[in-house]
């Protein structure tokens, strides 16, 4: 299986050297890195080339990493029925950077860049209808960023006063703000039954 990846990376990067930064395998899969601006050039030939043919797309999704410059990967993946291979696609963005939407090229690929936009603010040019999908009206922020606080900025919750849905700013008391990382055994003053063993063992 890997011989025949590496012989399809090696193809794709003899067929479109100034598309492909590099490839690897790694779990039986291929992962091929391109540059942004050859992403939709690339697409379109993994689809109709006979070698290739590529004809489903079947996720885009991202992956976050504040610390690096180019802080996101925007990562596709595809299957290829016709020649049993799948192919995973790697492009590395900035924070500002704007990916072209390969939309028509996949079709497919039209809420699943709208979820990544929805959930990184990765933005996708030539997109037909970017807006959020999975998240409410008014939503702040971009929940699968590392950066975004696992509480939110808004709670909602229902009023039986008002009779209504309300949202309200997240307010925590203090005390649910300081973790404990510390496992509950350590600091015992009190030795578990059977711990006294495992010290009679190693003594």
């Amino acid at each position: 299986m890997s011989e025949a990846l590496n012989e399809l990376g090696a193809y794709i990067e003899l067929k479109r050297p100034n598309c492909v930064i590099g490839y690897s395998i790694a779990f039986d899969e291929l992962t091929v890195d391109v540059t942004p601006d050859a992403l939709v050039g690339l697409v379109e030939f993994l689809k109709t080339d006979r070698t290739c043919r590529f004809s489903t797309l079947v996720d885009v999704t991202a992956v976050d990493y504040p610390s690096r410059e180019k802080r996101f990967d925007v990562v596709y993946h595809f299957l290829s029925m016709y020649q049993n291979h799948r192919i995973r696609l790697r492009v590395m963005v900035r924070e500002d950077d704007m990916v072209p939407s390969i939309v028509t090229v996949y079709p497919a690929a039209n809420w699943f860049e709208r979820e990544v936009f929805d959930m990184y603010g990765i933005l996708f040019s030539g997109h037909p209808d970017l807006r959020r999908i999975l998240t409410d009206y008014g939503f702040r922020g971009h929940p699968l960023r590392k950066d975004f606080p696992t509480t939110g900025y808004t709670e909602v919750r229902y009023d039986e006063i008002e009779k209504r849905v309300v949202y309200e700013p997240v307010s925590l008391t203090q005390e649910y703000r300081q973790f404990d990382f510390m496992s509950p055994w350590e600091g015992a003053e009190y030795i578990l039954p059977g711990d006294d063993k495992a010290d009679e063992a190693k003594g």
